[in-house]
């Protein structure tokens, strides 16, 4: 039987790579951990918590922009952080949202792929 330890990235394609890097380090405000380029392509890496964001064109987005595979972002101040990327003009592929345990939204980066804006609520971390 195989047993899988742990998710150690996430990977998302991107057609631009500074402008990649433009969105989530300067919109987002993540910072880079590595970045290589290849014969045939390159490779940003984020970490973030436990986990690592990959941006790469060795793939490439879907032709649509879609709510396909997603990662979500755990944030400090949710209200904040949504009023911070509607001033930047990010666009929204949902509204934020509150559940009963968490508080939540969707926006998407140049390329389309979707991106959790999320933060628990207390008690459910």
């Amino acid at each position: 039987m195989i047993k899988v330890n742990e998710i150690p990235f996430v990977g998302y394609p991107v057609t631009d790579k500074q402008r990649a890097r433009d969105f989530y380090e300067g919109v987002l405000g993540l910072k880079l951990e590595s970045g290589n380029d290849f014969p045939d392509g390159y490779w940003i890496e984020y970490a973030i918590g436990a986990g690592t964001l990959a941006l790469s064109n060795f793939w490439k987005p879907s032709a649509e922009p879609s709510m396909g595979p997603a990662v979500a972002f755990e944030v400090e101040n949710f209200d904040a952080t949504v009023a911070d990327l509607k001033a930047r003009k990010v666009p929204f592929a949902m509204e934020p949202l509150e559940t009963p345990v968490c508080w939540m939204a969707v926006v998407t980066d140049p390329d389309g792929n979707s991106l959790f804006i999320h933060q628990r609520k207390p008690g459910h971390g």
